[in-house]
C-alpha cells in the first residue's frame, strides 16, 4: 500500500470519519531522459542561487512569496496549516446532491479514502448512506497548499474522493464556430435516423477492462526493435507516410456514409443475432460483435 497523501477525517453535521486519502490513478507512462544530440550525454538541470550563482541543495530550499520586488515572506509547513487549521485537517461536507447532476467536465483527479483508526463503522455508515440515497457527496478541504472542491463518491467497498474544479476554471465555448441546434443544423432526419441506427447497433455496456494503452506497447515495441538492430544512436528521420496529407473530414453524403458503416458492422445487432440463431452448430464460431479495444486501435492507425 503506497502511503497516504493526507490524513485528517470528514465531517458532516457533528459527524467525524477519521480518514487517510491515497492516490487512485496508475497511469502508463515513460520516464525520458534529456540528451544533448551532439554526444548523447544526459542533460542535467540545477538548483542554483540567482545571487551568488551556487547549487542550493533540496534541504535548504524554502518557500517564499514576493510581497514586493525583491522582498520575500517565508512561509514554512506550518504557516499553511494556521491559516486555517480546519481546512487543512478536514474534508468539510458542504451538501449532499443527487448523483447525476454533477456534469462530467467538472471532474478531475480520484482518490481513494481509507477509514482511519476506530473509524470503520462511521465510514461505512456514510457509505451505505450515499449508495441508498443515490447521493454524492459536495467538500471542501486543502491539499498541499490548494483549496480544493471535491466530490465523495461510492465506488464498491471503497470510499472515493474525486477532485472537482471550480466553475470559474472552466472556459466557455466562446470565440468556437459551432455548427447551429435542432433543425438549423442542416442535418436531416433520414440522417439522424440512421446515426440513431448506427448508435444502437454499438451500444453496449461499459466494460473498461476492454480497453488500454495499447500506445504504451507500441511504442516499447518500437524500442525494443531499436534496440535490435544496434539503432539506439541514430535518429529517426521523418518518412513519407508522415508527409501525408491527413485524411479529409469533408464527407460528400453523410447518409450514405452512415449506410456503409452498418453494412461493415453486418446490419443491425438485432439482425445478427438473428442469422446467428439460423447459422449451423458447425459454423458457430464467428467473429465477435466487436473486436477487442487494442484490434480497432491498431486498425484506427493503420
Amino acid at each position: 500500500m503506497a502511503r497516504a497523501l493526507w490524513k485528517g477525517a470528514i465531517t458532516f453535521g457533528l459527524v467525524s470519519i477519521p480518514v487517510e486519502l491515497y492516490p487512485a490513478e496508475d497511469r502508463k507512462s515513460f520516464k525520458f531522459s534529456m540528451l544533448d544530440k551532439r554526444d548523447f550525454s544526459p542533460v542535467g538541470y540545477k538548483r542554483y542561487s540567482k545571487t551568488s550563482g551556487k547549487e542550493v541543495e533540496w534541504a535548504d530550499v524554502i518557500k517564499g512569496y514576493e510581497y514586493e520586488k525583491g522582498q520575500y515572506v517565508v512561509l514554512s509547513d506550518e504557516d499553511f496549516r494556521r491559516a486555517n487549521v480546519k481546512a487543512s485537517q478536514t474534508i468539510d461536507i458542504r451538501a449532499f446532491v443527487p448523483a447525476d447532476e454533477v456534469a462530467i467536465e467538472y471532474f478531475e483527479t480520484p482518490y481513494y479514502l481509507a477509514p482511519g483508526p476506530r473509524g470503520e463503522k462511521v465510514y461505512a455508515l456514510l457509505r451505505e448512506t450515499l449508495r441508498e440515497s443515490k447521493r454524492i457527496a459536495i467538500a471542501e478541504f486543502v491539499l498541499r497548499t490548494t483549496q480544493h472542491l471535491a466530490a465523495v463518491v461510492v465506488s464498491g467497498k471503497a470510499l472515493m474522493l474525486n477532485t472537482l474544479r471550480y466553475q470559474d476554471e472552466l472556459r466557455k465555448p466562446a470565440g468556437f464556430e459551432l455548427p447551429a441546434q435542432g433543425k438549423s443544423a442542416g442535418v436531416t432526419a433520414k440522417e439522424i435516423a440512421l446515426a440513431k441506427r448506427l448508435v444502437d447497433d454499438m451500444t453496449e455496456h461499459w466494460k473498461p477492462g476492454e480497453f488500454s494503452n495499447t500506445y504504451h506497447d507500441d511504442l516499447m515495441a518500437r524500442i525494443e526493435e531499436k534496440i535490435k538492430k544496434g539503432d539506439t544512436k541514430e535518429i529517426t528521420e521523418p518518412g513519407k507516410d508522415a508527409e501525408d496529407a491527413p485524411r479529409s473530414a469533408q464527407v460528400i453524403d453523410l447518409a450514405d456514409l452512415l449506410k456503409q458503416s452498418l453494412g461493415k458492422r453486418g446490419g443491425t445487432s438485432t439482425e445478427r443475432k438473428a442469422a446467428a440463431s439460423r447459422a449451423k452448430p458447425t459454423l458457430k464460431v464467428v467473429a465477435s460483435r466487436r473486436p477487442a479495444a487494442k484490434q480497432v486501435a491498431k486498425r484506427k492507425r493503420a
